[in-house]
């Protein structure tokens, strides 16, 4: 959808995409401003979260989704929501909510509350029958850290049990999880992951430019990115074709770069 056919431009897949995914957070966007984003920025966006639980605060939150929908962007509620629901005993709640807002992606999660890992897997082979499911891994408290090998055990089980993506955890603050305190990203754990997990399964999230570009330089312009700022859609896709300073190299041939 370039305005002008450049050569050298990484190809992008088109939607729906099963790589190259850009999620967006909506932290609490109205009604108006999704729109606009929709009408700036459609085409770069695969999923639109309603971050944590916003989804039962949100006003015009029905408009929302059909516009997200009408626009082939896929919405769902994050999985802070489901956790709230599944703590106070209202599974079958949480069920009929999905139902009444027509949602059709859901996120399972266990960062801000412990669930056993089997039954995580659990609710994610449930809800696989009706849902397509996004199963998060990584706790939100930066005190609770996981190895490597417990990384990849979990985003195995959840695809296993029918996840379609797995998202790895960094918060919208991108400080935690696959990431150090600093924002930097913990590589030795993220090469450990690559090495055993498809990457085309798993959404980074990367709310930080510098994350962005890390994981372009890692894996490639079709990497899958979550937490992705509703203004940041068009920045970030520029990223991934080398139309910005930060990746302006790396897709061009080697004459264009000595």
């Amino acid at each position: 959808m370039m305005n002008f056919k450049l050569p050298f431009v990484p190809e992008r897949p088109q939607k729906q995409r099963e790589s190259g995914i850009t999620m967006v957070m909506d932290k609490g966007l109205s009604l108006k401003e999704s729109e606009n984003m929709i009408e700036a920025s459609s085409e770069y966006i695969d999923f639109v979260k309603f971050g944590f639980g916003t989804s039962m605060l949100c006003n015009q939150l029905h408009d929302k989704i059909k516009a997200y929908k009408d626009a082939d962007i896929r919405p769902y509620f994050g999985g802070t929501l489901f956790e709230a629901f599944v703590i106070r005993n209202m599974f079958k709640e949480y069920l009929r909510y999905l139902d009444v807002c027509e949602i059709t992606t859901v996120e399972v999660s266990d960062g801000s509350m412990y669930i056993p890992h089997e039954k995580k897997c659990e609710y994610i082979r449930e809800l696989s029958k009706d849902f397509y499911v996004i199963s998060e891994v990584g706790s939100k408290d930066a005190s609770v850290n996981f190895s490597a090998e417990q990384w990849k055990e979990m985003m195995q089980k959840e695809l296993d049990a029918g996840a379609k993506k797995v998202i790895a955890e960094a918060r919208e603050s991108g400080n935690v999880g696959i990431y150090k305190s600093t924002g930097s990203a913990d590589e030795d754990l993220i090469g450990y992951i690559l090495n055993h997990i498809s990457p085309e399964k798993i959404i980074w999230e990367a709310p930080l430019k510098p994350q962005v570009v890390w994981f372009i330089k890692k894996i490639g312009p079709n990497v899958n990115l979550g937490n992705i700022a509703p203004n940041e859609v068009i920045s970030t896709e520029t990223l991934r074709l080398g139309l910005r300073g930060d990746t302006f190299l790396d897709f061009l041939p080697e004459e264009f770069v000595k």
